[in-house]
């Protein structure tokens, strides 16, 4: 559904009046266009401490062809870059600002302390109003969990208010991201990179994502822009809205898409799966024979090598008023189907080894949200499925993750009240709904072979929506 208020605040009265009245003002973002470079401008690089990650950053930056500048209180960073065979430069100096940039990497790996702190303060304070609009903001620590120090462990931890506060302050489409790598983990930060300082990210903000060792064989694509060549890939609920877009964005990415709905859309199911050249299959995921039927076709098909579990369904009543049938058909669509399907394809090899599994829950399953009871357990719930098969999984070399959706662009959402949808566009820090195809983004990173490092992971995709915040 188009927003009005979004072009209305960005026309030259529109912003006038909006501007006059103090009122939000949010911003066309940028998003990702095939074949476009992961960072259009320069990054700009700072650290804290002994910054431990420097030398595989440079490593990063010169694979993706990005230009960089060392901050004044990170003299090191040019000599690493240049052994690296990048070239770089410095920034500002004097506490005076340097030139515009359009992303903004710190290495907080290296903070051992709180009153290392001070670190942060500066690059921020000095280079916040240098960053260009849509920029990008990564922060990268150490998972406080596995610190050898209390004092570590508290810095660390210290990283995630930082990062929150800077999605709120920066404003003008500007995301903020922290990065926990594991030790051991160094070599898995490119895709995960590669996915935060694009526009592929464009409604993911103050979020935190962990990367640890990889699990299963390591791939890199030989081609970035399309890391999913060669991969099949199931999509639930692929006839319109969400899963039309991830079906859309896989095939851009080159795989192959499988695209499955309920016997009553396969029609427009079929519509889809035939412009993306995929196939189709009509199947009512929450019947007891589904997961026998999946593997059947898995397996006549070759295999398949992602698993997306996109179909969801609402039945919404205040619990006192809610029908018992209408809490388990919630439950069971949205939650034990995927568990029963997960273990199936996995326990039959249907889902191939190297596999990835990627879920769709709902901040409603991370804030709750009143008349949704059965749809925020059962999304709740595929937080916690995900979170403990993640290491069950991966003694088979295969990986699950979640994304977490805020307020998205659908037909489900124009059907809200006036009042109500303009509250959930406005209620988080972009100031907007999402895009559709926003979710598909983060699932196709999640889907990459490339993210071997990424399992039990659960991302929101809300703009830093201001619900569960």
């Amino acid at each position: 559904m188009k927003d009005g208020y979004l072009d209305f605040a960005n026309s030259p009265m529109g912003a006038k009046l909006v501007n006059a009245l103090g009122l939000p003002k949010p911003m066309q973002l940028e998003r990702y266009k095939a074949g476009q470079p992961v960072v259009r401008g320069t990054v700009l690089v700072g650290g804290g401490g002994e910054p431990q990650l420097l030398s595989q950053l440079a490593a990063f930056f010169k694979d993706i062809g990005a230009q960089t500048l060392a901050h004044e209180r990170l003299p090191q960073w040019v000599s690493v870059a240049n052994q690296a065979g990048l070239t770089t430069g410095r920034w500002g100096g004097n506490g005076q600002p340097g030139e515009k940039v359009k992303a903004l990497v710190f290495d907080a790996t290296g903070l051992e302390d709180s009153t290392q702190s001070d670190a942060l303060y500066w690059f921020f304070h000095d280079a916040a109003r240098s960053l260009l609009p849509c920029g990008r903001v990564v922060v990268i620590g150490r998972p406080p969990e596995d610190c050898a120090s209390h004092r570590k462990a508290t810095v660390q931890r210290s990283l995630e208010g930082l990062t929150r506060s800077l999605g709120k302050e920066l404003k003008k489409g500007a995301t903020a991201q922290l990065v926990y790598v594991a030790e051991g983990a160094e070599g898995e930060m490119e895709s995960t990179l590669r996915f935060l300082l694009s526009p592929r990210s464009a409604y993911v903000s103050a979020q935190v994502i962990r990367i640890g060792r990889p699990v299963g064989e390591v791939v890199k694509p030989a081609d970035w822009g399309q890391a999913l060549a060669g991969k099949k890939v199931l999509v639930t609920g692929a006839s319109r809205g969400i899963g039309e877009a991830i079906a859309e964005v896989v095939v851009r990415e080159g795989g192959q898409v499988i695209c499955l709905d309920v016997p009553q859309a396969q029609a427009p199911l079929e519509a889809v799966a035939k412009r993306l050249g995929g196939k189709a299959i009509a199947l009512d995921i929450g019947a007891p024979d589904a997961p026998a039927k999946l593997i059947e076709a898995a397996k006549a098909d070759g295999g398949w090598d992602v698993l997306v579990h996109n179909a969801g369904i609402t039945r919404d009543k205040t619990i006192a008023n809610m029908k018992e049938h209408l809490w388990q058909l919630t439950v069971n669509v949205n939650l034990s189907t995927q568990e029963r399907i997960n273990e199936a394809m996995v326990e039959s090899g249907a889902l191939k080894a190297g596999g990835r599994i990627v879920c769709v829950s709902s901040i409603s399953g991370i804030a709750g949200n009143m008349g949704q009871t059965n749809y925020a357990v059962s999304k709740a719930g595929v937080i916690g499925m995900v979170q403990s098969t993640a290491p069950i999984y991966a003694q088979k070399g295969i990986t699950i993750n979640a994304v977490a959706p805020g307020f998205i662009e659908t037909q489900m959402t124009a059907a809200i009240p006036f009042a109500i949808r303009e509250a959930g566009r406005r209620m988080n820090s972009m100031s907007q709904g999402g895009q559709p195809v926003d979710v598909a983004e983060a699932i196709c990173w999640f889907a990459s072979p490339a993210s071997s490092g990424l399992t039990g992971n659960v991302i929101r995709v809300c703009g830093q929506s201001l619900i569960g915040a």
